[in-house]
């Protein structure tokens, strides 16, 4: 079993919290960087958040 089937198992039912998590690690690293890598945060936050809601595997 991989690292991110183990975390999805944990995190199942719990979807808002990882997602309210991913999002204020995001902000906290553009407070950090001053914005500079904001479009780069947001994608990252966009892909670790697909990561964790329920899809079908591709």
């Amino acid at each position: 079993m991989s690292m991110m089937d183990r975390l999805r198992q944990m995190l199942k039912g719990h979807e808002a919290q990882a997602e309210k998590a991913v999002d204020g690690a995001g902000d906290a690293v553009d407070e950090r960087t001053q914005g500079k890598y904001a479009g780069q945060v947001d994608t990252a936050q966009e892909k670790a958040k697909d990561q964790f809601r329920d899809q079908p595997p591709q």
